[in-house]
């Protein structure tokens, strides 16, 4: 039963593929760790944020309703 984001098979999955992105950015080139990576990790970190953010705004939503 799914009670939070984090039982959702996309988010699992959207968070196992932001570790292994982080994981090869380390292996960058030195000229490329500061600006390339910086924004693959950002972009990597966005998906499973997404995803959590638009189920606590239909949580919050179902909440007011009930009340």
């Amino acid at each position: 039963m799914i009670k939070t984001f984090r039982d959702l098979e996309v988010y699992q999955e959207s968070y196992e593929l932001m570790i292994a992105v982080h994981a090869a950015v380390k292996n960058f080139p030195v000229f490329e760790r500061n600006d390339l990576s910086s924004q693959i990790r950002r972009a990597s970190k966005s998906c499973p944020a997404n995803i959590a953010e638009g189920w606590l705004k239909e949580d919050l939503r179902k909440n007011l309703n009930i009340i």
